[in-house]
């Protein structure tokens, strides 16, 4: 990112590029949460930032008020419309394209995926095990969502480096720079139009040909459809699984109990992810302010953004006993990391099975582990937060 001027005051100036907020927001959000639990910011063409789990839920409810026409908040106006349906779509508009995409992430369907996916972290790991260190976000966690939703989509994964490539472009360079986003939206135009082009030629069995065979109301799903929801699921299959892996890898690197407790109790490992999705959601998602509204005493003025946190409302210590700490047993956990209302995430049970998947063969593996450098770890910048650089020890 380039340099920008730094935070006076996180309440009425906050910045979620600022390096303070990338490397460790929660201090933040605590502070804010006490003293003023609605930030907001004049940067980004006026943001509101809600740090509680109830403000942020009934936002997030609130389909009259709050549109998700825009997904993400930008320096300036979008250069382009991007619509990524169902994610950007609102009612009635949003059930069709939603329901369209149900069926194919059913927890039946991820289930057939569970064998190829152990096979993919087992071929990722064969490549360092044995070594003193690794990366466990450039070696291991940033490739596992990438082929797993290739194969999904019927794309090669050999195209991987791309894939993350247009990831960055979008969910990172794009928040500065028209330009990223402009030439990032035009070479994943071109490349999946070719795909939709060879799928209606000659149909196979992959999400591309559901998509190309998808109807509304008998009609065809048009390109701008099909291309929409095919960047959602690419750029969100890939970052925030991506993310979450790399996460839950930090948390036991530097947290030996946990890590061996996992090892000497592998049955605990569903309770355990879905504290590790509490504790380090990755994604934050916007809305835009459609009409002027209150929400528990605070005004939001039409035409500004908000930035729904689901990290921030998992922190939340009035929804969550102990918010602050990560507790792998810990009992009920009704978290928000899969978003809330009607744009609840639907690849969750995908994303679920990836990082259960990818901390057990890791544990199985490599039961010992520890970070190499604190320092050295670097976080995401943007809406969607993990760690880009993961070195460890392996001993």
């Amino acid at each position: 990112m380039s340099r920008r001027q730094p935070v006076a005051n996180w309440a009425t100036d906050f910045d979620h590029l600022d390096p303070r907020w990338i490397e460790d927001p929660f201090a933040i959000w605590d502070e804010l949460r006490q003293s003023c639990p609605v930030a907001h910011t004049t940067r980004f063409q006026g943001v509101y930032f809600p740090t509680r789990y109830e403000d942020i839920r009934q936002i997030a409810y609130d389909i009259e008020h709050f549109s998700s026409r825009r997904v993400q908040v930008r320096e300036t106006p979008p250069p382009v419309k991007s619509p990524a349906p169902p994610i950007t779509s609102d009612p009635p508009h949003h059930r069709a394209a939603r329901m369209i995409l149900l069926p194919p992430f059913t927890p039946q369907a991820i289930n057939k995926l569970i064998p190829k996916t152990r096979l993919i972290c087992n071929e990722l790991i064969d490549r360092f095990v044995g070594d003193e260190r690794c990366d466990a976000a450039l070696d291991y966690a940033q490739h596992i969502p990438v082929r797993v939703i290739a194969q999904m989509l019927g794309l090669p994964a050999s195209d991987g480096e791309m894939f993350r490539g247009w990831v960055h472009g979008l969910v990172e360079e794009a928040i500065l720079d028209d330009a990223a986003m402009v030439r990032t939206l035009a070479e994943m135009t071109a490349y999946l139009l070719d795909q939709v082009e060879r799928r209606r030629k000659s149909p196979t069995d992959d999400l591309i040909s559901y998509l190309v065979a998808a109807r509304i109301d008998d009609a065809p799903l048009t390109d701008n459809h099909i291309l929409g929801t095919l960047r959602l699921l690419l750029i969100a299959g890939i970052d925030t699984t991506w993310s979450g892996i790399g996460a839950c890898l930090w948390h036991l690197a530097r947290t030996p109990d946990d890590r061996r407790r996992l090892v000497a109790e592998p049955a605990l490992m569903p309770t355990a992810i879905e504290e590790f999705l509490r504790a380090y959601s990755p994604v934050t998602m916007a809305r835009l302010v459609a009409k002027d509204t209150v929400v528990k005493g605070c005004p939001y003025e039409k035409g500004q953004m908000v930035l729904l946190s689901f990290p921030a409302a998992n922190r939340d210590p009035a929804m969550f006993p102990d918010a602050d700490k990560v507790i792998i047993d810990r009992k009920e956990n009704r978290h928000a990391a899969f978003g809330l209302g009607i744009h609840r995430c639907v690849g969750s049970n995908l994303a679920r099975m990836e990082l259960t998947v990818a901390v057990e063969e890791f544990l199985k593996r490599i039961p010992e582990f520890r970070l190499d450098d604190p320092k050295a770890v670097r976080w995401s910048e943007g809406a969607v937060r993990g760690p880009r650089k993961l070195p460890l020890i392996l001993a």
